[in-house]
């Protein structure tokens, strides 16, 4: 199961360092320089912060996500994949765009086993042991609790969206030497890409 193909840009590690977000001002990304952060960007690993105040700003970062999200045909996208660490995420599965503020997992049951990619790791694709089915609660954009109840592949995508907000990639569900194998033929792959004259 992929969560979105993948074409992005890529900065050096230097400059993804730069652009951490190191106090706890909301910082919008413009429009035309919004993009999926790719790891290993810093920012991914970091856990966001709450949403104090749903307002436009909350708004117009549920835009960017929306339309990233869309433009790299991604099922679902959290807040940090675009620089912005706040527990914000967004998933549309095809039936239309849901976003959700603070969510958290309250109960789950049951254990299954399923491929998953991310946009945030171009070309790799891992087993990840998620619940089947989760008890979520969070509030949507109007300032409303809601509760859901998600089963099968929508818990899924779900769950892997809340994972982002606590720093939790799919490649921190299995081995370190695994882990480091796949991100280092990946990193080498965007390398040669861009080399070829790729937009990534």
């Amino acid at each position: 199961m992929r969560f979105g193909t993948f074409f992005w840009p890529c900065q050096r590690l230097e400059e993804m360092k730069e652009n951490i977000e190191h106090h706890n001002e909301l910082r919008i990304p413009k429009k035309d320089t919004c993009y999926v952060r790719i790891y290993p960007d810093p920012i991914l690993i970091k856990k966001a912060a709450p949403v104090q105040n749903i307002d436009e700003k909350i708004k117009t970062v549920v835009d960017r996500m929306a339309e990233v999200m869309y433009a790299n045909k991604g099922i679902g996208l959290a807040a940090p994949q675009i620089g912005v660490l706040r527990q914000i995420i967004v998933v549309d599965t095809g039936e239309g765009l849901r976003a959700l503020i603070n969510p958290e997992i309250v109960e789950g049951e049951g254990e299954s086993l399923m491929e998953e990619g991310c946009l945030s790791l171009p070309n790799i694709e891992v087993p990840v042991k998620r619940m089947e089915k989760v008890f979520i609660r969070a509030w949507n954009l109007d300032g409303k609790e809601v509760s859901l109840e998600l089963s099968n592949f929508l818990g899924r995508v779900y769950q892997h969206e809340i994972d982002h907000l606590r720093g939790i990639l799919i490649i921190h569900h299995i081995s370190r030497l695994k882990r480091e194998l796949l991100v280092k033929r990946m990193l080498k792959d965007l390398r040669q890409s861009q080399g070829k004259g790729s937009i990534l």
